[in-house]
C-alpha cells in the first residue's frame, strides 16, 4: 500500500548522497587542502561538477535510465568513502532535509512546469542534443542548467518523479551553508552585520520561498543571488581566507549564470569589489583568481552555457538579437527575437496574463505608459503583500535584537555594494518588474542591509544562542505549516494521496513535445527510405542530419 511512498523517499535521499558524492569529488579538486567546506558548499559543489558534465555529455548522449543509474552508483560510492569524515555535520544534514521532504510532496506543479520544465528534462533523457531544439516551444529557447541536472535522475521505479530535485537540493544546501554559518559565529562570538545579514537570509528563505514547486529557475537562481551577495559582503573582513571566499563566489555566480542568463546582470558585483580591493589596498589578490583551478571551470561552464543556448536558437545570449546569427539553418529569425523580447518585458509589466492581453505592446511599455496598470494588476497585492512581509519579520528582527544602548564594534563599509543593489532594483523596476525576475532578492535585501547594519549597532548579546534558536525553529514550524496548509489544499482539491502515491500529476501534455520530436524523426526517416513520402510531411517543421546530429528547421 506504501510502497510508492516508500520508493518516494529513498529517492529522494539517495539523490541527495550522489549529488553530495560528486561534491566531496569536485572539493578534492579544487579546495584548499588546509580549510574544508562545509556541507552546504559540497552540495552546491556536486550540483555544480554534474550540471557541467550534463552539458557536455547531452551533446554525446541521452541520460537514460542505463546512463543515470551508472551515474548515480558512482556518486553513491564517493559519497560512502567520504562522508564519514564530516560526521558532525551529517546530523544537521540529515535534519534539515528530512524537514524539507514537506515541500517535496508536490501534486499541482507551477505552470511552466508542462509547458518546458518538464519536457525540455523529458528531451535531455531521450535524445542528445537535437540543434534548432527552440523551434519547437518558446519555453526551450531559454535552456536552464537545472533541467541538465535533473535529468540525471531518470532512474528505475521513480522515472519521472525527481525532475524537480535540483530545486529542493539548491534549497536545502543553501538552507545549510547558512546554519553553518550562523552556528559558527555563535560559536566563537562573532556576532556581526554579517551574522545578522544571514540570519535574515535564512529565515527570509524558509518563510517566503516554502514551495518548492514553484521555484522553477528564478527562485532558486535568487536564493543563491541571496547567498552570493552575503558572501561578496563578507570577504573584506578577512583576507587570509580570500583563496576560500571566491571559491565559493565562483560556485555561487556559475551556478546563478547558468540556472538563467539573464542573470549574467548581477556580474555587476566585480565594480565594487574592485573597488573595496583597492580601498583596502588588496588589488594583487586579484593575481590568485586566475591561479584558482574554478575559474576556469567556470569560465568552461559559461562557454557551455552560451552554445546551449545557441544549439537550440542560433543566439549567443537570446533574446538579445544583435548576438543572433541567422545564416544557420536552425536560427530563429531576429524579427521573432525582437518580438519576443517585447513579449517578455510586455509580460512583467503586467501588459499580459491570465485571461488577458494588451495588444498595442510597443507603447504600453514605453516611458511609463504601463505604471497605473502594473499597480492595479501586480503591485497590489503581490509587491505590496511581499513588502509587508519584509517588513514584519524586520521588526520582529529588531525586537528580538535591539537595545537602546548603542555599542562599539568594528565597521566595515558596504555602501559600493548597497549602492550596486539600488541600481538592480531601478533597473529591474524600469525593465523587468516582476518578482520572479530577481524582484524578491534585491528588495529583501535593500531592507535587510541597513537593519542588519542598525542592529550591530544596538544589538543585545544576551542569551543570543537562545534568541537565535527561536527564531529559526519558528521560521522551520512557518516553513512546515504552510507546506501543511498547501497538502490539505491539494488534497482536498485534486484527491492527491500523498501517504500512498506522492508523486506529482503528469498527463499526455507534459510529453507533447517529445512526441512532436519523434514525429520529425520518424519524418525524416521515412522521407530518406522513399522520396514519395516527403510530399506527406505536415506541419511547418523538417529535420534534417548533418554531421551526426538532427537539426530542426522550418521548410
Amino acid at each position: 500500500m506504501y510502497s510508492d511512498l516508500f520508493i518516494f523517499i529513498i529517492f529522494y535521499f539517495l539523490a541527495i548522497f550522489s549529488t553530495l558524492g560528486y561534491g566531496f569529488i569536485f572539493e578534492k579538486l579544487i579546495s584548499s587542502k588546509n580549510y574544508q567546506l562545509n556541507l552546504g558548499f559540497i552540495g552546491l559543489g556536486g550540483l555544480l561538477f554534474l550540471i557541467l558534465y550534463s552539458l557536455i555529455s547531452h551533446y554525446f548522449i541521452a541520460h537514460n535510465i542505463t546512463h543515470n543509474i551508472i551515474i548515480n552508483l558512482i556518486g553513491l560510492i564517493a559519497f560512502s568513502l567520504f562522508f564519514k569524515s564530516r560526521k558532525k555535520e551529517f546530523l544537521i544534514l540529515i535534519s534539515v532535509f528530512t524537514i524539507l521532504i514537506i515541500s517535496f510532496f508536490i501534486f499541482k506543479t507551477h505552470d511552466d512546469f508542462p509547458y518546458y520544465h518538464f519536457p525540455y528534462t523529458l528531451y535531455i533523457t531521450e535524445n542528445s542534443s537535437i540543434f534548432g531544439i527552440g523551434l519547437l516551444n518558446h519555453g526551450f529557447k531559454t535552456p536552464s542548467s537545472i533541467f541538465y541536472f535533473n535529468s540525471l535522475f531518470f532512474l528505475p521505479y521513480i522515472e519521472y518523479y525527481l525532475f524537480q530535485i535540483g530545486a529542493l537540493l539548491i534549497f536545502g544546501f543553501s538552507t545549510l551553508i547558512l546554519l553553518y554559518d550562523i552556528k559558527k559565529k555563535i560559536k566563537i562570538n562573532e556576532i556581526d552585520f554579517d551574522f545578522f545579514l544571514k540570519l535574515f537570509s535564512l529565515c527570509f528563505i524558509l518563510i517566503f520561498f516554502y514551495r518548492v514547486q514553484e521555484h522553477g529557475t528564478d527562485r532558486s537562481g535568487q536564493i543563491l543571488i541571496l547567498l552570493f551577495i552575503t558572501e561578496i559582503i563578507n570577504i573584506r573582513k578577512n583576507y587570509t581566507l580570500f583563496n576560500i571566499n571566491i571559491s565559493k563566489l565562483i560556485i555561487l555566480l556559475t551556478l546563478i549564470i547558468g540556472l538563467k542568463l539573464f542573470f549574467l546582470l548581477y556580474l555587476i558585483f566585480v565594480i565594487p569589489f574592485i573597488l573595496y580591493l583597492n580601498k583596502d589596498k588588496k588589488l594583487f589578490l586579484l593575481i590568485d583568481i586566475f591561479k584558482n583551478k574554478l575559474f576556469y571551470f567556470s569560465v568552461l561552464s559559461f562557454l557551455i552555457y552560451i552554445f546551449t543556448y545557441f544549439v537550440n536558437t542560433g543566439c549567443f545570449l537570446f533574446p538579445v538579437s544583435f548576438t543572433c546569427l541567422e545564416s544557420f539553418s536552425w536560427s530563429l529569425n531576429i524579427e521573432e527575437v525582437k518580438k519576443l523580447r517585447l513579449h517578455y518585458e510586455n509580460w512583467a509589466k503586467a501588459g499580459s496574463g491570465a485571461g488577458y492581453q494588451n495588444i498595442d505592446q510597443i507603447n504600453y511599455v514605453k516611458d511609463f505608459n504601463w505604471l497605473q496598470n502594473w499597480m492595479d494588476r501586480y503591485f497590489f497585492n503581490k509587491v505590496s503583500d511581499f513588502i509587508l512581509g519584509i517588513i514584519f519579520l524586520c521588526l520582529i528582527m529588531s525586537t528580538f535584537f535591539i537595545r537602546k544602548k548603542s555599542i562599539k564594534q568594528k565597521n566595515f563599509s558596504y555602501s559600493f555594494y548597497y549602492l550596486t543593489i539600488i541600481i538592480l532594483f531601478f533597473e529591474w523596476f524600469f525593465n523587468h518588474p516582476a518578482l520572479r525576475y530577481g524582484g524578491y532578492t534585491i528588495i529583501a535585501l535593500l531592507f535587510f542591509i541597513p537593519i542588519s547594519s542598525h542592529i550591530t549597532k544596538f544589538q543585545s548579546t544576551n542569551k543570543i544562542t537562545s534568541k537565535v534558536l527561536i527564531l529559526i525553529f519558528i521560521s522551520f514550524l512557518i516553513f512546515s505549516s504552510r507546506n501543511v496548509s498547501r497538502l490539505n489544499e491539494e488534497i482536498n482539491l485534486y484527491g492527491y494521496k500523498p501517504g500512498i502515491k506522492p508523486f506529482y500529476y503528469l498527463d499526455q501534455s507534459h510529453f507533447r513535445v517529445q512526441k512532436e520530436i519523434r514525429n520529425l524523426v520518424t519524418e525524416y526517416k521515412n522521407c530518406n527510405l522513399s522520396s514519395n513520402n516527403c510530399n506527406e510531411l505536415n506541419g511547418s517543421k523538417k529535420v534534417i542530419y548533418k554531421f551526426g546530429k538532427y537539426i530542426i528547421t522550418n521548410k
